[in-house]
Order: structure tokens, then sequence, then C-alpha cells
């Protein structure tokens, strides 16, 4: 009798210990199969294209070249006729917060306002998500003193004159020319450039960009996908950003001291618009 009772007490207390670890085991794989999901991918022995756009803008209106009027913070009316810049040195975070690093050889690019073409730059990085991106506006100090062979296509000095100053002084970062009633000739003209070479004045003008993409959109960089970056350049940043750049008092601005004035204005000009994940 005993015997029975004892049983009769243990049994329902297996069963019930049965469907504790039962519940406990499918809680576990399902826990495992949402991390699993949840987590970001990243492959890094997989590469795929990464499409990065450079909107250029005059404050909240598309930028035209010879036509479009603008105002800067000085009361100062001008028009575009030129904008041209290089962009450089991509680096990307990864939802794990590691960087991939774009190999130098294979990013350099030239942006042209006159040319549709250049407006979009593709980067091979490898599969996953990223969270920022970095890159640099100008050409580093390793690659503008490098021999001229392994400077071609938008670096080839002979190709892009308006771009470039001499061995010396190196590539003009950034190209911006126009007409403003505000300039005593009715054009100014900004060629900013110095890679901090041993002339004088020592110019570094090289400015680090750095853009956070989880507000915007973070990039799906996969394999059958064309993920896009979607950048806007702000060209009134340019005279109303940091320091405040009147084209009357300075109607032309070269090699020279006040270029790192201008210089400083750069980097707010950029900003993250929104990624599309096709």
């Amino acid at each position: 009798m005993d015997i029975f009772i004892t049983i009769k007490f243990y049994y329902p207390l297996l069963n019930f210990m049965k469907t504790i670890l039962c519940a406990t085991i499918a809680a576990i794989i399902l826990f495992a199969s949402c991390k699993k999901n949840d987590e970001p991918l990243y492959n890094i022995n997989v590469k795929s294209e990464l499409s990065v756009e450079f909107d250029n803008i005059a404050g909240s209106s598309d930028l035209q070249l010879n036509t479009g009027s603008y105002t800067n913070s000085s009361g100062e009316s001008f028009t575009i006729t030129k904008l041209k810049y290089y962009v450089s040195n991509f680096s990307l975070v990864t939802a794990y917060n590691g960087i991939y690093t774009v190999p130098k050889d294979s990013c350099y690019f030239l942006i042209d306002e006159s040319n549709e073409d250049t407006h979009e730059v593709l980067l091979h990085v490898p599969e996953g998500e990223y969270t920022a991106i970095n890159f640099t506006v100008g050409i580093d100090s390793l690659k503008s003193t490098s021999d001229i062979s392994q400077r071609t296509g938008v670096l080839d000095p002979a190709a892009n004159s308006d771009m470039y100053w001499d061995a010396g002084k190196g590539y003009v970062f950034l190209n911006i020319e126009g007409t403003s009633t505000a300039s005593t000739t009715g054009n100014f003209m900004y060629h900013i450039g110095g890679f901090g070479s041993n002339t004088t004045p020592a110019l570094n003008n090289l400015k680090t960009v750095s853009l956070d993409l989880t507000q915007r959109g973070v990039p799906q960089v996969k394999t059958g996908r064309k993920p896009n970056l979607h950048l806007m350049v702000d060209v009134l940043k340019l005279f109303n950003g940091t320091n405040t750049v009147s084209i009357a008092a300075h109607p032309v601005v070269g090699f020279e001291d006040y270029s790192t004035v201008v210089a400083n204005n750069i980097a707010a000009m950029f900003r993250h618009d929104h990624t599309e994940n096709e």
C-alpha cells in the first residue's frame, strides 16, 4: 500500500518536472533563434556594393550651376559656376563597432557638379550592416607625393588641371567659383587645399567627415541588394559654418593662411539624409 501511494505521489511530480524541462528547452531554442536572426550580418569574406551619393544643395534648394541665385549669412547674393571636390579614404563602422577600411587604391573620387555621373561613388565592402561612415575631403600626403605613375584617373594632374597646383602644393581639395555683386570684380573663387607639406605657409586643410547612419537608415550590404547612402552637401555651410566667410572681404582664396578659415567649414557641409536598401 505504501509503495502504491509513493508511486502515485511522484508520478504527477515527474510529469510536472518534465513539462518544466520541455518548456525551458523550448525557450532556450527560441531565444537562440531570435538572437541569431537579430544579429547584424557581417561577412568579411564576401564583398558587395555600397553606393554613396553626393547630392549638392544650397540650403533647402537643389544646387543649379550658372542659374541658381543664393544668399549667404552676410547677406551676399551669389551664383555658382563651378563646384568640384575630392573625397577619399573611406571607412565604415560595423554594427559590432569594428571598422572596415576601404583599400586606398580604390577610394579616390572627384565629385563634379557639372557631371552627374560623378555624383555617386561605388564602394566594395564586406556584407554587413554599418552604423557610421568616415571619409576625407582632399587627397592625403602619401598619395599627393607618390610617383605620377600612381596617380591616374581623377588624380591625373594633366586631366584635371583645375584641381592641381604643383608637386609642392599638390591638389586642390575643393574648387568653388561663381559670380557675386559683393565682389569688386563680380566674381569669386575659392581653391582650398594643402596636405601639410613644407611649403610656406605649411597648410593642412585635409578634413575628415564622420556621419552617424543609425538615425536615418543603416545600410544592409548583401549580394543581390543595391544599398545607397544619400548624402546632402550644402554649399551654404562653406560660408555659414563654424566661421562666417564674406565674399566681399575675401573674393579670392587660394594657397594662403585664410584658406584654413574656409576649410574649417567643409566638414559641416555633409549630412546623411537617408538610406535606400533595395
